[in-house]
């Protein structure tokens, strides 16, 4: 792999793929969010977004990573990975819709997998077309890192079962439809049972004794969090998803994959910051009318940006490749969101710095970027808890 701030790729398929995603993003995506004044900052509504879904399915992109069966393509990760960073570094506000991430296919996770026949012709198919979005609730106000400390249960209750609890961070909760909720069964986990039994429902939002709640607005801006409120609400046995008792192996069933295709994402955008700060040297003039890349200072700086990032992206690119091979990559999938996130953090910081007050300045890009950035060293787990899980895997090399 050399580095390029505009990879290409040896694949026909995964060539043709990418120059066709570009082609989207820079021409008929970039023209839709100009035309209704969409940014990253804009509370996005299903007017705005519906469009875009059903685009991206015509297209192809809309769940491309799911078997053919459900319409996909059924991608490699590495074929998925190299999408996932060029809408990264298109700096498109939409982005995260055309593949799934945001509600859509890719944000259902594996769940495809467990469902019933029921559950997949009322939620999953529909959410594969473009039809309905989902958001994913675990995460509570005092249960992050330690998932199994939540405090939403739920109780059986003849045909169904009774949720309470109150889960935030729900990613795409302000215009989905329905929820994967993971609850602890509330006759577990206490004196006489210190060991918790989690299940996963498939909870409509509209349903009594469920609200959604506007979400706390994350550093980079954007109005895509919400809480759902649950206060004795009512989910049919049929919305259970698989057995009682594995909702927290259906919830983590593959954590370590879905933290490796972060990287990627996260590659992208930085891959936006050292090419906008690249453009930014050749053409800032300093005193005596050269460009601010004529300076040694400013040489080194986007010397160590650019091998930090040809660093991180060979690294998960590698994890991938033997991902795709079967190989057991936990490990590597730790040390990978560790460095990206902390090397993608060090671009960023040089950037606003060789960007200057313009980099310190909201609607300028590169501030942006930084943002959003900064939330990946904690998001899917902190850079802490990436090294107590290297440091796991390590002990057990023999």
């Amino acid at each position: 792999m050399t580095f390029s701030l505009r990879p290409t790729y040896d694949e026909p398929r995964l060539a043709a793929l990418v120059d066709a995603l570009r082609d989207y993003l820079d021409g008929e995506l970039a023209d839709y969010e100009r035309d209704r004044g969409i940014t990253h900052t804009t509370r996005l509504t299903r007017t705005d977004l519906e469009p875009v879904w059903r685009r991206s399915r015509e297209l192809g992109f809309y769940g491309i990573h799911l078997p053919e069966e459900f319409g996909g393509q059924a991608l490699s990760y590495t074929q998925l990975a190299a999408l996932k960073e060029e809408i990264g570094a298109s700096g498109r506000a939409l982005g995260h819709c055309v593949l799934g991430d945001m509600g859509g296919p890719l944000r259902a996770g594996d769940i495809l997998r467990h469902a019933t026949d029921h559950q997949l012709h009322k939620y999953l198919l529909p959410l594969v077309r473009g039809e309905r979005a989902c958001c994913f609730s675990l995460t509570e106000a005092d249960a992050g890192s330690d998932v199994r400390s939540m405090r939403t249960t739920a109780v059986r209750d003849g045909d169904g079962y009774r949720l309470t609890g109150h889960k935030v961070f729900s990613s795409a909760g302000p215009f989905a439809d329905f929820a994967i909720v993971v609850a602890r069964m509330a006759d577990t986990g206490g004196d006489a049972d210190p060991k918790p039994s989690f299940s996963a429902f498939l909870v409509d939002l509209d349903s009594p004794g469920c609200r959604v709640l506007d979400g706390a607005t994350p550093m980079s801006g954007e109005h895509i969090e919400s809480d759902i409120l649950l206060e004795d609400c009512h989910v049919p046995a049929a919305n259970l998803l698989g057995e009682e008792g594995e909702g927290m192996r259906i919830a983590l069933g593959r954590v370590t994959t879905n933290r490796l295709l972060h990287c990627p994402s996260v590659l992208g955008a930085t891959r936006r910051a050292l090419d906008l700060t690249l453009d930014r040297t050749r053409h800032r003039k300093v005193a005596g009318g050269q460009p601010l890349l004529a300076l040694q200072s400013i040489q080194h700086k986007v010397a160590d940006m650019a091998t930090e990032f040809y660093a991180a992206r060979s690294m998960t690119y590698a994890a991938l490749a033997a991902l795709d091979t079967g190989a057991d990559v936990r490990t590597e999938a730790f040390m990978c969101k560790l460095f990206v996130a902390e090397s993608a953090f060090r671009i960023l910081d040089q950037a606003v710095q060789i960007h200057g007050k313009e980099g310190l300045t909201q609607g300028n890009e590169v501030e942006y970027l930084f943002r959003k950035v900064r939330m990946f060293r904690v998001l899917t787990g902190t850079s802490e808890i990436q090294k107590n899980g290297i440091a796991k895997g390590l002990a057990f090399l023999t």
